[in-house]
């Protein structure tokens, strides 16, 4: 009987790791929470404890201070991400979270996920600050988190023997999440990644020019100044976060093709 090296070892494509479905059952778990045990007053109170609101940091506050005090000033840089308007909102962060998730957390291991993912959930908070302060209207979901997942996996995912490349040749092996990811400045010459980038940021643009929404009311409308935090953050982050040591020949492995 001949054994596979460990090196080589492999999984299923679509074996998602444990990481993942702690958030899935997270993000699941703390909306049923809030539909079927908590009241609307009381889903209203945690919202505005937990939600992400500019006006916390120095815009009106018509009905008197924000609940949570100081500490969800801080907080809510965070929680906001584990928040969803509903069934459709959360399902179609899910859908992008799953594929994009799983490579960053094969790669990083579940507590450098978990932490990178967190940052970049502040980081959309912060560029909703910078460019709406003082409105009133909370933000919810993971969508900015998710976000800086899309950026960072788009720093290893096309590389040569990488995990697209092995998915491609229906093989779910390991190490293609540990291939050398590409530097900065090669990303940016990466005609894969022009191209995403470029679909990704027409979208925000679209959105943001209200060609494209889910709905008016609060907690609908998309929040896409976070969007784009989220990405810069895990664009620019990912080598702070990233446990694989550049090798020699990272451009070599390069392959640029369309």
């Amino acid at each position: 009987m001949t054994q596979v090296p460990n090196s080589r070892a492999r999984e299923p494509i679509f074996n998602v790791p444990p990481a993942i479905v702690a958030t899935v059952a997270v993000l699941v778990g703390v909306h049923a929470f809030r539909v079927f045990v908590l009241s609307n007053a009381e889903d209203t109170e945690f919202l505005l404890t937990f939600a992400f609101i500019p006006a916390r940091y120095g815009g009106a506050q018509p009905f008197g201070p924000f609940p949570g005090g100081f500490g969800a000033d801080l907080w809510t840089f965070f929680t906001y991400a584990f928040l969803h308007a509903d069934l459709l909102h959360i399902g179609l962060n899910l859908a992008w979270l799953i594929p994009f998730g799983t490579a960053l957390a094969r790669r990083f291991g579940a507590w450098r996920y978990a932490l990178f993912m967190l940052v970049a959930a502040a980081a959309g908070a912060v560029a909703l600050l910078i460019s709406t302060p003082g409105i009133d209207e909370p933000m919810i979901g993971a969508s900015a988190a998710i976000s800086g997942a899309m950026a960072a996996a788009m720093r290893f995912i096309f590389q040569k023997d990488g995990p697209l490349e092995t998915w491609r040749q229906g093989s779910g092996n390991v190490d293609a999440y540990r291939v050398p990811a590409l530097s900065l400045l090669a990303t940016f010459r990466d005609f894969r990644f022009l191209l995403f980038f470029a679909v990704w940021i027409g979208l925000n643009a679209l959105i943001g020019l209200g060609a494209v929404s889910f709905g008016t009311e609060p907690g609908q409308q998309i929040a896409w100044q976070a969007h784009i935090g989220g990405f810069v953050a895990g664009l620019l982050l990912f080598s702070i976060f990233d446990p694989v040591r550049p090798g020699a020949g990272i451009e070599a492995k390069t392959d640029n093709r369309p």
